[in-house]
């Protein structure tokens, strides 16, 4: 592992750069960029097939001048990344606490000016209302934004995890055994020891007893049996991407503004609802996790989404104007 990206420099080159850029940075930067773009590309057909209005934004013309004009709501697309990296942050930031308090307790300003530490469900939270109320009042149909962001939203989710898997910063699972590992999996996505894990400290150098001595997670295998722990990280990435490319193929499926959106409640609430069995997230009530119930909100306002806006308001190929579907 290498919480510290440069450190593969230096190990591979022997180069040193002067300033450590760190694995979970770089990851979740990437991760903005992906869904940004993502979230661009589609705003911009929506716009061209006239499924979304334009909107008034001060533009630069041909010679550089600037002028109001109407234009595609992609205009505002990278102050709307800013707004939901900034709120992301805060809002991921709140809920790891929240959902840690006795790590936060212990050492408060570690955990506040930690690079790692940052549980998704709240920065999804934050962001998405501060990014609605800031599209609402430029006028963006919020619907289709949020329909054009949800391709990006779960695939940046899963890059995002390659960044706590790089860097080790305790978003793991419980301890794994590779005797039980099928034959045909490798051994890495079974089991993983995570040496230079962000976390660590000088009494702590492994996993599983990171899991015990901070998370109070025992492990329930037999002693001399773990091998590790799950990573569970990369699962995610894995569906990340699957659930991600499903959307973005659907993306033009002619159903009422705010469907796409509502599909990826359902797939973000149940792939993390499942996922939590093998991480070591606290017990918060009724035998579940935190962000257990709130993927059980999430896919009960997804599933109530769906039978709302399963209607057909377009022609199959979704991809045609409303002038011409009136006349066709």
């Amino acid at each position: 592992m290498y919480p510290r990206i440069t450190d593969v420099f230096q190990d591979l080159f022997g180069f040193e750069f002067p300033i450590p850029l760190y694995s979970f940075g770089l990851m979740v930067a990437t991760a903005l960029l992906v869904a940004t773009w993502l979230a661009r590309v589609e705003l911009d057909r929506l716009y061209n097939r006239g499924l979304v209005p334009p909107v008034r934004a001060t533009v630069k013309d041909a010679k550089g001048r600037e002028k109001t004009a109407s234009v595609s709501p992609s205009v505002y697309i990278w102050t709307l990344m800013g707004i939901a990296a900034v709120m992301g942050i805060v809002g991921s930031k709140l809920f790891h606490i929240i959902d840690f308090w006795e790590e936060f307790t212990a050492d408060p300003a570690g955990m506040l000016f930690s690079g790692s530490g940052l549980t998704f469900y709240g920065g999804l939270i934050l962001a998405t209302i501060s990014v609605a109320w800031y599209a609402h009042k430029k006028g963006i149909v919020v619907p289709r934004l949020a329909d054009a962001a949800a391709p990006g939203l779960i695939i940046g989710y899963g890059i995002g995890r390659i960044g706590c898997y790089l860097s080790g910063d305790g978003d793991w699972g419980l301890c794994s055994d590779l005797a039980a590992k099928p034959a045909w999996l490798p051994d890495w996505l079974w089991s993983e020891t995570f040496p230079r894990a962000f976390v660590y400290t000088a009494q702590i150098q492994d996993p599983i007893a990171f899991n015990e001595q901070v998370r109070g997670m025992t492990c329930a295998l037999p002693e001399g049996a773990a091998d590790g722990v799950y990573p569970t990280m990369l699962y995610e990435f894995a569906l990340g991407l699957l659930l991600g490319g499903i959307l973005w193929a659907l993306r033009k499926h002619p159903f009422k503004a705010g469907w796409l959106f509502s599909l990826f409640l359902v797939f973000q609430g149940l792939e993390r609802f499942f996922i939590e069995f093998l991480r070591t997230n606290r017990e918060w009530a009724l035998g579940l996790s935190q962000s257990q119930w709130i993927s059980v909100g999430l896919i009960t306002l997804g599933v109530i989404g769906l039978a709302v806006l399963t209607r057909r308001v377009l022609p199959a190929d979704g991809d045609r104007q409303p002038a011409e579907a009136a006349t066709a």
